[in-house]
């Protein structure tokens, strides 16, 4: 068993100043915690593997494809691989739990 706490991944994350961290990687999965502050910009591109995010906190918008709908607290994104996707209009911290399936890279 693995298990975590959110605060801890949190800080874990900032300590290393960087937007994702990666905190599972198993054969078939990945999971990690991305952080985009409000009024960043996502950077991110289309990844080869899919993906579903779990808004841990914030507010922001997402884009997948030409499909566009408003996230918070709770909000589920699946997002299939190789579609393209970016967080928007972020007006709160977003704090999102990523996973991947197959691992990313």
């Amino acid at each position: 068993m693995k298990a975590f706490r959110l605060d801890e991944l949190e800080a874990e994350r900032a300590a290393n100043e960087g937007a994702y961290l990666q905190f599972v990687r198993e054969r078939n999965m990945s999971v990690g915690l991305y952080a985009l502050d409000a009024g960043d910009l996502d950077p991110q591109q289309p990844h080869q593997q899919d993906e579903v995010y779990l808004v841990v906190s914030g507010r922001a918008s997402i884009t997948v494809g030409t499909e566009t709908t408003q996230v918070g607290r709770g909000s589920v994104v699946y997002v299939p691989a190789g579609a393209a996707h970016k967080f928007h209009h972020i007006t709160e911290n977003l704090r999102v739990m990523v996973v991947f399936s197959p691992p990313e890279g």
